[in-house]
């Protein structure tokens, strides 16, 4: 009797988070198709260098190279306990011809290790283009508000004033150091290659009788053939699981931005200064009405979280590989290693919508930034009373009194008065005019605008004009699932 399919698990990655694109990359008939465009690649370059493999069977394997009929598949692995072996019968059934040189002096890793660094490749690739996308999301939001000025906080407590654009530009910065360390990822990530069952090539140069040259060409042409110029130098049975560990590593890496850019939203949403997207039916909690939850901003933290604690896995298998190989990484890499992509992928998604259209509500930054003002400004009180002829010491414990006494009022919930007293204080000699002019908040922002602008043009823009037709190309808009 058939299981009904709402009776089995099923992957919150593929129903809720990853996109299409990155599913697609790491789904059954890609990945089976890769391992048959592996084949057509060793038995046309085996055809070039000499051995007997007929024109036929090239024609009939680049024919039937999508004929994948993976039930019939999962039907030869439970008889052969052999996923590899399986699918060498079933692209022999649709290419008779080619029975007899399918995985010829090949095994295993040729197929699996040599699709899972062409799948990486592919999905580097991807969230590259993701990353891409939300840095210019970000990167619009900055220029738009570059010059309002807001609170800065450090330890989450009131701090010196920055700008919004400016905190969006810190986003930006961990995202472009992400695309630089992805980039130097992909630029050294290498092919297999035909190596055989320890990585001796012993099965191939029995092939060609002892030619060395020509096995190296085999491996070259190969390689070649699916968009590698260069393969790791040596290799045991497998490419070396370092690989994998870096790789998420660079993964773990983008996560930990995203992480930092969603807490930092969660904390802007409780002050209700900036805020993610809300839809017009969207219901913040089922028992709290009134709520407006930064959902997508948790999310992205959830998933990030998991990329980061995921990237522990290559990291132990590569530490714990045996001489040539073992075969503990297998089951373990089937899961960490997609799933890592496929949560990223999901994160990176969010990441651009939330980047999209984030709200900001000037009032309340200007409410909360002006219940703090006072106190930073009163250096520069100091500094032009002093100018104008005060005594610098006695103004400053003037200052320190009445400061504590505003504080005080502030605690037992009332209004500050910092800046009331220190124009009712004549010592001072300032008119509630000029008190606010040294108070003008654009006064303590510093260069953050201009740091944004010149941020954006020299290193945002360069970036952008390289890459955004590849990441349009390659990603579709964030469409955000529940």
């Amino acid at each position: 009797m058939t299981e009904p399919s709402d009776q089995r698990y099923s992957h919150p990655l593929a129903e809720r988070y990853a996109s299409p694109e990155m599913q697609r990359i790491f789904s059954p008939a890609h990945r089976f198709g890769t391992w048959r465009r592996l084949w057509l690649a060793l038995a046309r370059a085996q055809r070039a260098l000499g051995l007997q493999v007929s024109a036929e069977a090239i024609e009939q394997m680049e024919a039937a190279l999508d004929d994948l009929d993976l039930k019939r598949a999962a039907e030869y692995e439970r008889r052969f306990r052999h996923d590899v072996m399986a699918h060498v019968h079933l692209f022999g059934d649709v290419a008779p011809a080619a029975r007899g040189v399918i995985h010829l002096g090949a095994t295993s890793a040729f197929v699996g290790d040599n699709t899972d660094l062409i799948l990486h490749r592919d999905a580097l690739r991807l969230i590259r283009a993701r990353l891409v996308r939300t840095i210019r999301a970000l990167a619009a939001f900055a220029r738009r508000h570059r010059e309002l000025p807001t609170l800065g906080y450090t330890h989450f407590q009131p701090a010196q004033p920055t700008t919004v654009g400016k905190r969006a530009a810190l986003w930006i910065q961990d995202l472009l150091l992400d695309v630089e360390e992805l980039e130097g990822r992909l630029e050294t990530l290498r092919f297999r290659g035909v190596r055989g069952t320890t990585g001796t090539q012993a099965s191939f140069l029995e092939l060609f009788q002892g030619d060395h040259e020509k096995v190296e060409e085999l491996d070259r042409l190969v390689g070649t053939e699916m968009g590698f110029s260069r393969s790791y130098a040596v290799s045991g049975q497998t490419y070396p699981r370092k690989v994998d560990q870096a790789v998420l590593a660079t993964l773990a890496g983008i996560a930990a931005s995203l992480s930092k850019q969603g807490n930092d939203l969660r904390l802007l949403a409780h002050l209700r200064e900036v805020e993610e997207p809300f839809e017009e039916e969207q219901i913040g909690s089922s028992a709290m009405p009134y709520k407006r939850n930064p959902m997508r901003a948790e999310r992205i933290c959830a998933l990030a979280r998991h990329v980061i604690t995921l990237s522990q896995d290559p990291a132990h298998t590569a530490a714990t590989q045996w001489l040539e190989r073992t075969l503990d990484d297998s089951a373990n890499r089937r899961l960490s290693i997609p799933d890592a992509f496929l949560t990223l992928d999901g994160a990176l998604v969010l990441a651009e919508n939330v980047a999209l259209g984030l709200q900001v509500h000037p009032a309340v930054v200007r409410s909360n930034l002006e219940e703090h003002l006072p106190f930073m400004a009163m250096e520069t009180v100091l500094m032009h009373a002093s100018q104008a002829g005060g005594d610098r010491q006695e103004l400053h414990e003037r200052i320190r009194r009445h400061s504590l006494a505003a504080a005080a009022r502030m605690k037992e919930g009332q209004a500050g008065d910092l800046a009331e007293r220190v124009a009712d204080d004549d010592a001072f000699g300032l008119s509630p005019d000029e008190l606010a002019s040294l108070m003008d908040p654009s006064r303590f922002v510093g260069r953050a605008p201009q740091q944004v602008s010149r941020f954006l043009a020299e290193h945002v823009e360069p970036l952008l004009e390289r890459l955004s037709d590849e990441a349009d190309e390659l990603a579709a808009p964030p469409e955000v699932r529940v």
